[in-house]
């Protein structure tokens, strides 16, 4: 399917501007969702069969297998319940505001096949949380879904920076009870300020008011929900010290190491498009990350690795080096829909024989 994909599909997906692309793609994810009997018949082909799964626990959660699809692809959660029947351990939707926005101005997503890369400066654009929320009603809920479901959580771009917590916690009140983890993702590019959430000050206030309304929670006879942080591959190792003495002081359950990057190593030296890069480039720096994090914390803290997967051995070297989950989105776009099937049922083998495809 892969061959198919790369020498048939890719060059007609390619074909077309990135976005229409992405619409077709999200589009027929959407369809292939609300066919329940033949997501079930493509689970039992996709999925690692249940004699083979060994299920991985993660801040409370167990994920039949360690790839997820990362925020960005399913903006507005139409098409997370396909995600299982392409071979996904977890999807995380999102990334969803407060209000609605349409995103930056096109063009805005940019390829390039040579590099495997994509550059992006989408700008959050998503329905709001209140229209995610409306759609969330009519579909499984937690504990109902054969995997687990994230909500990634942004700042609306007309909230100034000194509402943002006010933003993020109306779309936490909104979207947690439709979530089996939450991310505050505090490190798109793409957001003016944005990334100013990262600075000590901002950041501990902004976790302190989350985990606060998550409390509160237990309080009115609800679920506490596990709470993650995105994080920047562009942070130093002494911000990333701050970002994680913040995580352990307000007892966050886990981290996603990385975004994409603003930096434009190589190729992308000469390359004058503004927006987060994203795919193979990325690959060693948010590696290195996921090692640092996990000396730093001991390996006590569940990382999610994102950046570069392309092949088994780039989500093996994230595992390696202490991610505990990892998810792909820039891989899907070169490598295709079943991607994620081939990286876990490789990542099993490897587990098994310790062999990489």
């Amino acid at each position: 399917m892969g061959m198919i994909y790369e020498k048939v599909l890719r060059p007609a997906f390619f074909s077309l501007g990135p976005e229409r692309a992405h619409e077709l793609a999200m589009h027929g994810m959407s369809l292939l969702g609300h066919v329940r009997p033949l997501c079930w018949a493509m689970e039992q082909f996709n999925q690692l069969p249940a004699s083979s799964m060994k299920p991985i626990e993660a801040f409370g959660l167990k994920f039949p297998n360690a790839v997820g699809l990362a925020a960005g692809f399913d903006k507005n959660a139409e098409g997370w319940m396909a995600a299982a029947a392409l071979g996904f351990g977890h999807i995380e939707v999102g990334t969803i505001t407060a209000q609605g926005q349409p995103g930056n101005p096109q063009p805005r997503v940019f390829r390039f096949p040579k590099e495997e890369a994509v550059i992006n400066r989408m700008g959050f654009n998503n329905e709001g949380a209140d229209r995610v929320a409306a759609r969330f009603v009519k579909l499984p809920k937690p504990g109902e879904r054969r995997i687990p479901v994230g909500i990634n959580l942004g700042k609306t771009k007309v909230t100034p920076l000194e509402k943002a917590v006010d933003d993020y916690l109306a779309s936490f009140e909104r979207l947690a009870d439709f979530a089996d983890y939450l991310v505050l993702n505090v490190s798109s590019p793409n957001t003016p300020d944005l990334r100013k959430l990262q600075d000590e000050d901002r950041l501990r206030e902004l976790l302190g008011a989350v985990m606060a309304a998550n409390r509160t929670r237990l309080d009115a006879g609800r679920s506490r929900k596990p709470v993650l942080l995105k994080i920047a591959p562009d942070l130093t190792f002494p911000q990333i010290d701050a970002v994680l003495a913040a995580i352990n002081e307000f007892g966050l359950d886990g981290i996603i190491a990385t975004n994409t990057t603003l930096a434009r190593p190589g190729f992308f030296a000469t390359v004058d498009q503004a927006g987060g890069l994203s795919g193979k480039p990325v690959r060693k720096r948010s590696t290195e990350i996921i090692n640092y994090i996990s000396r730093a914390t001991h390996g006590k803290l569940p990382i999610i690795g994102v950046g570069g997967i392309h092949c088994a051995s780039d989500a093996a070297e994230k595992l390696d080096a202490g991610a505990t989950l990892v998810q792909i989105y820039t891989g899907m776009i070169y490598r295709g829909p079943f991607f994620a099937k081939d990286l876990a049922w490789a990542l099993n083998a490897r587990q098994d024989r310790d062999w990489v495809r």
